[in-house]
């Protein structure tokens, strides 16, 4: 089966330019592809194509934001956020089992209420900051991450609200963003290839969007690259608050 069978080639084209807008926006801030993608796509294509279309893209931008500054500062960040990988993980595997009882948009209201909060006060000029680290902190922002990513898929708003909170450094923050995500985007692709959604006829999608999402990806990390902390936060408060208003949507109307 070919990618043509699946959709029409003006699709396809869309699919490409949603792919490297979503590449780019994650090459700037580190975060929100999954959300682009899965917005976009939907637009035009059923929403397991769209979700298969996301998955390997995810992965390999993961992979390659984790590891741009080599393998030791990647294996730093996991030593340095091993709580938060930890507890997080250990929710996100229970609070999965409860996907067929509890509604998953009661799960995304409960999250998309405080990040929208956190984003919108700090864009209006009141700064919420931790002075310091806390495991405790860190493993409650973990164990909600982890929750709600076990129910809906969506664990990078908090992450994010979190690590912007400490005012880590962009490109740690960067390089924290790829490892705690590229590990929940590798459990995706294993519960995907049992769940039917990646398959033979899907992949090869899948495959064809990585293309444009790491070329958008270069050009946002070179406009990373040339920013500074301060516009660094903002954008990444800008897409924050985005991505909350996006969760409450999907709360609020499915």
């Amino acid at each position: 089966m070919t990618l043509f069978s699946l959709m029409s080639l003006p699709e396809l084209y869309l699919a490409f330019a949603v792919a490297f807008l979503a590449g780019t926006i994650k090459g700037m801030v580190g975060f929100a592809m999954p959300m682009v993608l899965i917005s976009g796509l939907s637009l035009m294509l059923p929403p397991q194509l769209a979700l298969a279309g996301l998955i390997l893209p995810t992965l390999v931008t993961n992979g390659f934001q984790a590891l741009r500054q080599g393998r030791a500062a990647a294996m730093a960040s996991i030593r340095q956020f091993r709580v938060f990988l930890s507890v997080g993980l250990i929710f996100l595997l229970g609070s999965a089992q409860l996907i067929r009882l509890v509604p998953p948009q009661a799960f995304l209201l409960m999250i998309g209420i405080p990040v929208t909060f956190f984003a919108a006060i700090q864009l209006l000029g009141v700064k919420l900051s931790l002075s310091e680290r806390s495991p405790r902190i860190e493993a409650a922002i973990g164990a909600v991450a982890g929750f709600v990513g076990g129910i809906s898929g969506v664990w990078g708003p908090p992450t994010v609200a979190y690590l912007t909170a400490l005012n880590t450094p962009k490109s740690d923050q960067l390089r924290v963003q790829g490892v705690i995500y590229g590990l929940g985007a590798l459990a995706l692709v294993v519960a995907h290839i049992g769940s039917g959604v990646l398959r033979a006829e899907t992949v090869s999608f899948s495959v064809a969007l990585t293309v444009p999402a790491m070329a958008g990806m270069w050009l946002g990390l070179r406009m990373h690259d040339r920013i500074d902390q301060a516009t660094f936060r903002k954008v990444t408060l800008l897409v924050l608050l985005i991505a909350g208003a996006n969760l409450l949507r999907r709360g609020l109307f499915g």
